[in-house]
């Protein structure tokens, strides 16, 4: 027991955490959904496009049974909340306001996966364009690059999809190149 907590393993599941998580955050920082696809680059946009990324993520993984999938999925989900929380704490927020943005942000997160799920479900782009409208530029009338967005979330499913989850489980995730769209 003490082996698996403070021994060898703790350390690469650490590491497959990273690198995993890693790759979410890399796909989600791509300079082009904040340059020519007008996506906020404020910690609300950012928040936004990490939030697509995890879900993507999730989407991938829950088709798998085994243990250690749903473990890292699970380890994943914890690791994106914290990281949310650790950003609101740098943002200046207290320890006193932090638990309650915590929850309207996971109230978020939760709400938009359901929206995008059920548009991805349903092969609509369009729906999908305008789920991630009202939810990543609010404060638009129209916002034509959302048709952008949804185009690279129904290209990333597959890519992701045809990655192997041993793979996946070993710290390797790709996500599409958003200049390739």
């Amino acid at each position: 027991m003490f082996q698996r907590l403070f021994g060898r393993k703790r350390h690469a599941n650490r590491a497959i955490t990273d690198a995993v998580y890693g790759a979410i955050v890399a796909a989600a920082r791509q300079p082009l959904f904040y340059s020519a696809w007008n996506v906020p680059d404020t910690p609300l946009g950012r928040f936004e496009m990490l939030s697509l990324h995890m879900f993507l993520f999730m989407r991938r993984m829950r088709g798998e049974n085994d243990a250690a999938s749903r473990e890292l999925a699970q380890v994943l989900t914890d690791e994106f909340f914290s990281d949310v929380e650790q950003s609101l704490r740098e943002l200046g927020i207290g320890d006193m306001g932090v638990p309650k943005r915590m929850k309207k942000l996971a109230r978020m997160f939760y709400g938009r996966t359901g929206a995008y799920a059920d548009a991805l479900d349903a092969g609509d782009q369009s729906q999908l364009a305008a789920a991630l409208m009202r939810n990543v530029r609010p404060d638009e009338q129209a916002w034509p690059q959302a048709a952008d967005l949804a185009a690279y979330m129904a290209g990333a499913e597959p890519m992701l999809a045809s990655q192997p989850a041993d793979a996946i489980l070993a710290g390797t995730l790709e996500f599409p190149d958003a200049t390739k769209s």
